[in-house]
């Protein structure tokens, strides 16, 4: 076994996403690097790699060939869940488990997201194949899954060097972005086997109690009446919903990959570990959420400096698109903006709180909540734009 062997560049382009890794202010994001897809495992995050091994071996469908050495390096971009690329000889696979510590309820579910997974892929082609589920603790410390590795490029305020000979490439890599997550919306969760995946009747409204839930498990005093005075109003303001669909419940540019020879294309999605059925609006909500506009001032909504140089279609742009793609009335998407600014403050407090007690050894958490009060003066914004 390798343990934590470096990958040349090529090897390094992408699986997984999701992080929050600073850029330089100011950055260029047709000039600068982007950061490794694949690194050694980050000290603290190691798992008994051999005892992984040995399950695999046993475990692992026995039309795989696996035979070879066993070799392990971790996406390190995301700031949750733990995912590493795990190599059998010349296959391979991509793990994922929760992160280390106490996690908030219904947080991190790998069964769920391997449920989801190992039947999306066929109606779905952009849904990673899951091939393996493990619950047994004694193995990884917790539940775990193994899925397919995709090849793209993840962006993360950076275009990557294998995209800068493309014209247009931030509009492009945008709209196809906004297409596929129209397509995920109007699949029928019937025909991919995931009719039981949640319960769409009262969704919205769980899901503002839930995250306010989160919120009081991790409250810092000094952002606690700004979050509680969101809540209320998002409470107050809740509209109905108009379709049923799959909700992904984390979508936004870098939780997606990119064909490198067409940035027309999606390859794939990341991060299915909350989804269920419910609003579809609330996914478009949470993309408007880390998308930059022009018009943000001094409330930038990008989760990567460089997003807002990168050419990207206007926030109006994706709504539009979206629209004319899906068919639903976008009056009240304001709402379900706000809503995604309000929980992503809950999530930053969750990374910082779980920093903060010991249970994570990301030092990029510990600046983390400066943010917070910078979602809430967006979100109360956009709520007053609504009205009461």
């Amino acid at each position: 076994m390798t343990k934590g062997q470096r990958l040349d560049r090529g090897a390094r382009q992408g699986v997984e996403s999701g992080g929050v890794r600073p850029a330089a202010a100011g950055v260029d994001p047709f000039q600068v690097e982007a950061p490794p897809e694949l690194d050694e495992v980050r000290p603290g995050e190691e798992l008994d790699w051999a005892k992984i091994e040995e399950y695999l071996r046993q475990a692992l469908p026995s039309d795989l060939s696996i035979d070879g050495a066993f070799e392990v390096l971790q996406f390190p971009n995301g700031a949750a869940n733990l995912t590493y690329l795990i190599r059998l000889g010349k296959q391979e696979f991509v793990l994922r488990r929760p992160p280390f510590g106490t996690l908030a309820p219904g947080a991190h579910d790998m069964k769920r997201e391997y449920k989801v997974l190992s039947r999306l892929w066929k109606q779905f082609d952009r849904a990673p194949r899951a091939v393996l589920f493990c619950d047994d603790h004694q193995v990884a410390g917790a539940d775990f899954f193994v899925m397919e590795r995709k090849r793209g490029e993840v962006i993360r305020g950076v275009i990557p060097q294998s995209m800068r000979g493309h014209t247009d490439v931030g509009r492009r890599v945008g709209q196809a972005l906004v297409r596929a997550i129209a397509e995920f919306h109007q699949l029928d969760p019937e025909s991919c086997g995931l009719s039981d995946l949640g319960r769409p009747m009262g969704f919205v409204e769980r899901q503002v109690k839930g995250w306010k839930k989160r919120w009081d498990l991790v409250a810092d005093t000094e952002y606690n009446q700004a979050m509680s005075a969101v809540y209320e109003r998002l409470a107050a303001q809740q509209p109905e919903a108009q379709r049923v669909s799959f909700v992904h419940n984390d979508l936004k540019l870098d939780n997606c990959m990119f064909d490198p020879r067409d940035p027309d294309q999606v390859v794939a999605f990341f991060d299915w570990d909350m989804a269920t059925l419910g609003d579809p609006l609330i996914d478009l909500g949470t993309l408007l959420n880390y998308w930059p506009d022009p018009s943000d001032g001094k409330l930038p909504r990008q989760q990567h400096p460089g997003m807002e140089r990168m050419g990207l279609p206007t926030r109006d742009a994706v709504k539009g698109l979206y629209e004319e793609r899906t068919g639903l009335d976008l009056s009240t998407v304001g709402w379900y903006e706000a809503f995604a600014l309000w929980k992503t403050a809950t999530v930053v407090a969750q990374l910082h709180h779980r920093w903060k007690v010991g249970d994570s050894q990301d030092d990029r958490m510990k600046l983390i909540s400066s943010r917070i009060p910078l979602l809430t003066e967006a979100a109360s914004s956009l709520l007053d734009e609504l009205g009461d």
